[in-house]
C-alpha cells in the first residue's frame, strides 16, 4: 500500500471567465471545486489506477471536511489529522483566451504542538504502508527539516520515501544523515542545489551533476524533460527515457501523476525499466486531459509500450 502525504491540503477552486474585468464585478456561471494539493492529486491518479493507497496530511475547519468529502466522493481512502485550523483554497481564474490568474491562500499555520502530534500520527501508520510519497511546499510553523524527520522516520519503518519538494525543505532533506529513496528534481532546483546553471538537455553535463556530493546516497534520481522523455540515475546507473509525441490538454499536475506511477512500480519492486516506464506513462495521460490529476486507465497500456528506456 501507498501512503500519500499533503502537508497543506487545499480546495481547488476554477473560475472560467470570457473576460476578466478588473476592479468591475465579474460573474461566473460554471464553478469547479475538487479536493487540491500535489499529494492529493497522486492519490486520485493512484485511485484511478485501481492502486491500493491511503491519503493523509493535516486538515482543519469547514475547508477540511470538504477536502475529506470530495475525497470519499472518489472514493480515496483517507486519514488525517485534523486541527482547530481552517484549511485553504486556490483559486484560478481561467480567462481571456488561455490566461490563467492564480489567488492562493497561505493556509494554517502550525503549531509545535500540532507539529510533534501529527509526526507521532504519521508513524502510527508507516506499519500499513510500504511506500509514502511527500509532496509539495511545507505549511507555516513547520521547519525546513520536517520532510527530513518524516523521511528518516519512514526508512526506519522500512518504508520506501519518495519526496516531491524544493527549496530549503529539499536542501534539508538531502542534507540529513537519512536520504530519500527518490526525488524528482527540475532544472531549476537542480540549479539551485549545485550553486550553478545546467542545461538538462546536455545529456554529459547533466550526468555529471547527478553524480554530485549533493545527491549521494539517494537512490533515486529522476529529472522530467518534458516531451523529450527524462533522464534518471538509479544507484550507480543512468538511463535516458523517450516518449512518444502526444496531444497535449493540460499539463498542470503531470509531475504529481509522474509521481504516481513512478511510486507504482517501486511499491510493486519492479525493475528500473517498469519503474520509468510507468512513471512516464502516468504523466503523458494526465498531459492529455483537461482535468488536473486524472488519467485515462483504458489508455495505460497503450502508451506504456512507446516509452523506451534505454541505459546510458
Amino acid at each position: 500500500m501507498i501512503l500519500t502525504v499533503t502537508l497543506n491540503p487545499a480546495v481547488d477552486i476554477s473560475y472560467p471567465l470570457k473576460n476578466l474585468a478588473i476592479d468591475d464585478v465579474n460573474r461566473v456561471t460554471q464553478v469547479s471545486k475538487t479536493a487540491g494539493g500535489k499529494g492529493l492529486n497522486v492519490s486520485r491518479v493512484l485511485k484511478l489506477l485501481k492502486q491500493q493507497l491511503l491519503a493523509t496530511g493535516i486538515v482543519g475547519g469547514h475547508i477540511g471536511n470538504f477536502i475529506k468529502q470530495k475525497l470519499d466522493e472518489d472514493h480515496i481512502q483517507h486519514q488525517f489529522f485534523e486541527i482547530n485550523q481552517e484549511s485553504r483554497n486556490a483559486i484560478a481564474i481561467l480567462h481571456d483566451g488561455g490566461q490563467q490568474t492564480e489567488i492562493l491562500e497561505a493556509g494554517p499555520t502550525i503549531s509545535q504542538d500540532d507539529a510533534q502530534a501529527f509526526l507521532a500520527f504519521y508513524e502510527a501508520l508507516l506499519p500499513r504502508v510500504n511506500t509514502v510519497t511527500l509532496s509539495g511546499s511545507l505549511p507555516g510553523g513547520l521547519s525546513n527539516d520536517y520532510y527530513a524527520k518524516m523521511v528518516t522516520m519512514a526508512r526506519d519503518a522500512g518504508v520506501s520515501a519518495i519526496l516531491d519538494t524544493s527549496g530549503t525543505s529539499l536542501a534539508a532533506s538531502l542534507a540529513a544523515p537519512v536520504k530519500p529513496t527518490l526525488i524528482k528534481p527540475n532544472e531549476t532546483e537542480i540549479a539551485q542545489l549545485l550553486g550553478h546553471t545546467i542545461d538538462i538537455n546536455h545529456l554529459a553535463t547533466l550526468k555529471h551533476s547527478l553524480q554530485s556530493p549533493v545527491f549521494e546516497g539517494v537512490e533515486w534520481l529522476v529529472v522530467s524533460m518534458g516531451a523529450a522523455g527524462a533522464f534518471a540515475k538509479h544507484n550507480n546507473r543512468f538511463y535516458r527515457v523517450t516518449i512518444p509525441k502526444i496531444h497535449v490538454e493540460n499539463p498542470v499536475g503531470s509531475g504529481d501523476a509522474t509521481l504516481a506511477g513512478l511510486a507504482m512500480g517501486i511499491d510493486a519492486n519492479a525493475s528500473d525499466e517498469i519503474i520509468l516506464k510507468t512513471g512516464m506513462t502516468t504523466g503523458m495521460l494526465n498531459t492529455m486531459e483537461k482535468q488536473t490529476g486524472f488519467v485515462n486507465p483504458e489508455l495505460f497500456e497503450t502508451y506504456f509500450d512507446q516509452v523506451v528506456v534505454e541505459e546510458v
